[in-house]
């Protein structure tokens, strides 16, 4: 998925922070200063997203590091604690 970038000074932000806020709940927006990137802004659903998708990654990670050899029956462990 490739996404659209905004640019915005940061004269343009403390001029009208609602404005540039409101852009960033579509695409994120590069907050720059003498034409360098300082910050990145991203809205509420953007900043989910990304985080949902590093908890996945991190998560497949672990899944693959696992050794599922050692691993015990769910059934038999159940038992053990009564359930």
């Amino acid at each position: 998925m490739i996404m659209a970038m905004i640019n915005v000074s940061i004269s343009d932000l403390k001029t009208n922070p609602a404005s540039i806020i409101l852009q960033s709940v579509e695409y994120p927006v590069a907050i720059q200063k003498r034409s360098k990137t300082q910050a990145y802004l991203v809205g509420k659903d953007i900043f989910e997203k990304l985080v949902t998708h590093l908890e996945d990654q991190v998560d497949k990670e672990a899944i693959g590091q696992t050794d599922f050899s050692k691993g015990r029956d769910f059934e038999e462990v159940a038992a053990e604690l009564g359930l």
